[in-house]
């Protein structure tokens, strides 16, 4: 999954991020209010987990700006403010969890897993298309019982495809989603399709070349 991380505090912040990243998750950092906003304005994240405290504004702006557009996207709440009133008002103004610091990973990585969850309506943190899954809590894919190990990144593209199985995703998106802002070639996203359509094979689905528009994953002819 694609999250975006609001921390100002350096070493907080290489701890989540370090943590999300070995779960799978691509996250992109900003300290700044202005920075996230402007990132949100141009990227489709799954998740946001946003601390309060924050060198230019409160952290609770940018859940307000968000919902105010229309922005569903989850928000987790990261903050040392852990009065009654304080959690209230965040999810009040549309936070959908609040984590009080000091917190431990593993609660973390719980409470990311259930709003993912959440959002995209499983019963089970299972992505599925006919005899292909992904278990995402364990980053395990398979096809029947059969388990194909996948890099990171074309896991991360499988999850991405499944999470729309039968439609059309844009390669904008599938790109945010695998590499974030991080600088790679014109051509990267298409050396991971490859990649997965090769580990795909016989696995009864295939990933479809819509020219101009993007990719789709659907279950194979016959």
């Amino acid at each position: 999954m694609h999250l975006l991380l609001i921390e100002d505090d350096a070493l907080l912040a290489e701890s989540i991020g370090s943590s999300l990243r070995q779960q799978g998750h691509v996250v992109d950092h900003f300290s700044r209010c202005s920075d996230a906003a402007h990132s949100l304005s141009l990227v489709n994240y799954d998740l946001v987990l946003l601390d309060l405290g924050l060198p230019d504004g409160d952290g609770s702006q940018i859940v307000k700006l968000m919902r105010q557009r229309q922005d569903a996207t989850p928000v987790l709440m990261l903050t040392a403010r852990d009065s009654l009133d304080d959690r209230v008002r965040g999810l009040d103004l549309g936070a959908d969890d609040y984590l009080t610091k000091p917190f431990s990973l593993i609660e973390l990585e719980a409470r990311v897993r259930a709003l993912l969850r959440r959002s995209q309506q499983r019963l089970q943190n299972v992505l599925s298309l006919g005899r292909l899954r992904v278990d995402v809590d364990s980053a395990m894919a398979f096809v029947g019982e059969e388990y194909i190990e996948l890099p990171r990144r074309e896991l991360n593209l499988l999850e991405g495809l499944l999470l729309n199985a039968g439609k059309i995703v844009q390669r904008e998106t599938l790109e945010q989603r695998l590499f974030g802002f991080e600088a790679v070639g014109a051509n990267a996203l298409d050396v991971y399709i490859s990649r997965l359509r090769k580990r795909l094979q016989g696995s009864g689905t295939e990933i479809r070349t819509v020219r101009g528009l993007g990719y789709r994953l659907e279950e194979a002819d016959g």
